[in-house]
């Protein structure tokens, strides 16, 4: 049970310490719903009008929101790391996905590492239950799932680590990848052999992690952001060459037709008549 029950001092303030390291340390995650108000009062062991003090006290400090008839979630706190206008300045411009992928291989490679070091038994069922769902949907060809769980997987991995700035983080830049803000991840799974090769790297993280293997765990992290590297730089040089070879067949087209209009256009002769 995620809530626990307060066996003293049975106040606000211990509520609301409970439900803001809840937060912090990752356990309840932005958009989560808390249980009903007469729910949640049994789990901590408190009185409802004590309940609803620490609630108005998590909306003053803007963690929780409350929505009328709709019940209590926690807030979007992810947003504040990227702010609105830095997101809208990396979708008009579309070579921040180096920095990022340069930014995001360093802090993968942390987050491996930490994890191979730190995972908990639960950590590591986490994990592998992941990665067996990724398998499952590379077997079923099932893009979107793998593509998704594919985040899931790497945040399990940042979870892991018990780093909580390094978990808040790597959830921010989820969030970014998860929007298609920095590249459509539909198009990495669609490149030639990049899911069995994807699935395969994420075995060799899966693997380092649960034999608390840091060192492969930092070297499986860095080839696989590599590998991404590789192929979104390869995409896009490829989407360019398309771009540039279409307009110039449209170009040699539009010329083709313009030549056909003059030569079957009437001529005119020197008293002024058309000739055919």
């Amino acid at each position: 049970m995620v809530f626990k029950k307060i066996d003293h001092n049975r106040t606000a303030n211990y509520v609301v310490d409970q439900i803001e390291k809840l937060i912090l340390q990752g356990v309840l995650r932005s958009g989560d719903r808390l249980p009903a108000e007469r729910e949640l009062a049994k789990k901590v062991d408190v009185s409802r009008p004590i309940l609803r003090e620490a609630i108005k006290i998590l909306e003053e400090r803007e963690l929780i929101v409350t929505r009328h008839g709709g019940g209590t979630f926690v807030a979007d706190l992810i947003g504040t790391v990227f702010s609105e206008p830095v997101v809208n300045l990396i979708r008009r411009h579309p070579p921040a996905i180096v920095d990022y992928l340069e930014y995001r291989r360093e802090i993968e490679c942390m987050a491996a590492r930490l994890a191979a070091l730190r995972a908990t038994p639960a950590d590591r069922e986490i994990i592998g239950r992941l990665f067996r769902a990724m398998e499952a949907a590379h077997a079923r060809e099932d893009f979107e799932q793998e593509a998704s769980l594919d985040v899931e997987f790497h945040l399990a991995i940042g979870e892991s680590a018990h780093n909580i700035v390094l978990l808040h983080t790597l959830r921010s830049c989820y969030r970014l990848l998860a929007d298609g803000v920095f590249y459509h991840r539909g198009q990495l799974y669609r490149y030639p052999e990049s899911r069995d090769k994807l699935l395969l790297q994420h075995q060799a993280i899966h693997d380092a992690v649960m034999n608390a293997d840091a060192q492969a765990a930092v070297m499986a992290a860095a080839a696989h952001i590599d590998y991404v590297a590789q192929v979104m730089h390869e995409t896009e040089k490829t989407s360019s060459w398309n771009a540039v070879s279409t307009l110039r067949l449209q170009q040699r087209l539009d010329s083709e037709m313009d030549d056909g209009k003059k030569r079957r256009a009437p001529r005119k002769t020197t008293e002024g008549n058309t000739s055919s």
